[in-house]
């Protein structure tokens, strides 16, 4: 599947595709035109830029489908995502040494939504409720009982259960307890088992 395959039908990148992101040849480009690649005075340097460009290629997809489930809305999860992977970049000499990488950028991106999100509100107050609706899972009624948690429960069920991250990565990324992540995901699952109970 191209790239081109994988966007929908106005053409926006499709998050839940398995292709890759948009910005993949933009990592692949920063990491040919480097100032340490063109004039060859800084190896280490060119290897920081390979070093987040590998990681932006194989981390981007399943931070931009985890936010697009928890916001209910791809085009902001897409955003979202590429201006946490900006903030990556300029501080990856420290955020490639965290434990989770992945999950510093799905907090930075999570918590830029919710900022922008606000400010949007307060400028546009009729224009609250109205984001594009996430992808569905396989499952319509999956998707709408899930969509029908508080967003803190949502995120620990899309960190722990769909990009499969330990209580502690899961903790880090949404900066809570583990105690926390584990209270919150009992509590989504149960709330997930009773909406869905039909389905059995």
């Amino acid at each position: 599947m191209t790239e081109q395959n994988a966007a929908g039908p106005s053409g926006v990148y499709d998050p839940m595709s398995t292709t890759s992101p948009p910005m993949a040849a933009a990592a692949d480009a920063v990491v040919m035109a480097s100032p340490a690649a063109i004039d060859g005075e800084a190896d280490a340097d060119a290897g920081v830029a390979g070093d987040f460009g590998r990681f932006y290629t194989t981390t981007w997809p399943g931070v931009a489908r985890g936010l697009t489930l928890v916001l209910g809305d791809s085009d902001l999860a897409v955003e979202a995502t590429d201006e946490a992977m900006a903030r990556a970049y300029a501080r990856w000499s420290h955020v490639r040494d965290y434990d989770n990488p992945a999950g510093w950028v799905y907090r930075v991106g999570l918590n830029w939504a919710r900022s922008h999100h606000r400010r949007l509100a307060r400028r546009l107050p009729l224009a609250r409720g109205e984001a594009d609706p996430a992808p569905p899972p396989a499952e319509p009624a999956v998707r709408e009982a899930l969509m029908r948690l508080p967003v803190k429960l949502r995120s620990v069920v899309v960190c722990r259960l769909l990009m499969d991250w330990s209580v502690k990565d899961t903790a880090a990324a949404l900066g809570v307890r583990p105690g926390t992540v584990q209270s919150r995901l009992h509590r989504a699952l149960h709330s997930l088992a009773s909406s869905l109970q039909h389905l059995r």
